[in-house]
């Protein structure tokens, strides 16, 4: 079993910056895919940025050269650095894990990130 713990969310003005961390327990992050998806108000859940098991990083055009997802595999922590914070990515976003079935089996419970315009 895998938990995963999202912390860092929180209200911020536009032009901004957040650091989200999700924390995973029961499997090290080096050994699985990790992602961050977000999902609006009213709106579909939807994939962010994602880092494989040999480090390569991925991301949504959205979001492509502001936001930045690495991984500590010492504290077995995933974080998803947001620079130039728009409205538009006001959402919970949550961490997943795909430990070999080529799926995220694995869900946090969210966070929420709110940008003031």
């Amino acid at each position: 079993q895998v938990q995963l713990v999202e912390s860092g969310g929180g209200l911020v003005q536009a032009g901004g910056s957040l650091r989200l961390s999700c924390a995973a327990s029961g499997r090290t992050v080096r050994n699985s895919r990790m992602g961050w998806f977000r999902q609006p108000p009213g709106k579909e859940r939807d994939f962010v940025a994602a880092i494989s098991r040999s480090g390569g990083t991925y991301y949504a055009n959205s979001v492509k050269g502001r936001f930045t997802i690495s991984r500590d595999n010492a504290k077995n922590t995933v974080y998803l650095q947001m620079n130039s914070l728009k409205p538009e990515d006001t959402a919970v976003y949550y961490c997943a894990a795909d430990v070999g079935y080529n799926k995220y089996d694995y869900w946090g419970q969210g966070t929420q990130v709110t940008v003031s315009s």
